[in-house]
């Protein structure tokens, strides 16, 4: 059967290269943003590369917004497959002065964006018997490196909820797949909100380093669609980092704690 996928945060990014990457399958790909222009500009070319492409306004800030594209996707294609809850905004700064408003804007796209995906989504995947949640995390969720406790936190909310969904709504016929990259090339630092000066550019140049691609991670997560695994962890290193952390957290810890001290002395905090 073909695919039937809705992709918040769509119109670029992670997500545009997830509704490229099943454009290719022959998918039905709807890309939810707040992005009009970029918007249409990909659902041509979801179009260009075999899939039916759709383009709607939205706000993941808005639960309103998510019911109606539902009920859109529900009447136009007789259901949703896959529901990719991906837009999310990055943020950095130390606890003293990092704004509580920062710390509100993070919270309320990066993990109630993702809550309100899951609620407005889960009535239709019930009614189905069967529906895929893709929540993007982040390694940030997993590492906690400091000076991006707002970031760290919110990304570790979607890993908790998505760890609890997979329980909650297994018997449904529901799957959760929760995805931990780290750094690759997106536009994340566009909208990156810090009090550290040059806090930008230096995230910057970690993505231009990274040999994954936003394509490969694509990849990954329509594969652990189709296997139905629910971690999605693309980097190989970090990997490795996560393993040894549950394996022998004190080593984790001393490694974090150099690095970290490496990266504060960067960024001008106090080591």
């Amino acid at each position: 059967m073909t695919q039937r996928v809705f992709i918040t945060g769509g119109a670029s990014g992670l997500g545009r290269a997830l509704a490229l990457g099943y454009a290719k399958e022959g998918a039905k790909v709807c890309i939810g943003d707040i992005n009009a222009e970029q918007g249409a500009v990909v659902e041509e070319e979801i179009r260009q590369h075999g899939g039916e492409g759709l383009y709607v306004n939205c706000d993941v800030r808005r639960l309103t917004d998510l019911e109606k594209i539902r009920d859109a996707l529900e009447k136009k294609w007789g259901g949703v497959d896959v529901v990719v809850n991906n837009a999310g905004v990055a943020s950095a700064g130390t606890i003293e002065n990092s704004t509580m408003a920062d710390w509100e804007w993070i919270l309320d796209i990066n993990v109630l964006g993702v809550v309100r995906g899951c609620k407005a989504f889960t009535p239709l995947f019930k009614k189905q018997g069967a529906g895929t949640f893709v929540n993007i995390a982040s390694m940030a969720g997993l590492m906690l490196a400091p000076l991006m406790s707002s970031y760290n936190v919110s990304k570790a909310g979607v890993i908790a909820l998505s760890e609890t969904l997979t329980h909650e709504l297994r018997d449904d016929g529901i799957h959760v797949s929760c995805v931990c990259p780290a750094f690759f090339q997106t536009n994340l630092t566009q909208s990156m909100r810090s009090d550290i000066a040059g806090v930008q550019q230096s995230v910057g140049k970690l993505m231009k380093r990274s040999t994954i691609t936003a394509d490969d991670v694509a990849k990954a997560i329509i594969r652990s669609v189709k296997d139905r695994d629910f971690w999605v962890l693309p980097h190989v290193k970090e990997r490795r980092m996560w393993i040894l952390k549950r394996h022998a957290p004190w080593a984790f810890d001393w490694l974090m704690h150099q690095e970290s001290k490496r990266w504060m002395k960067k960024m001008g905090g106090a080591a």
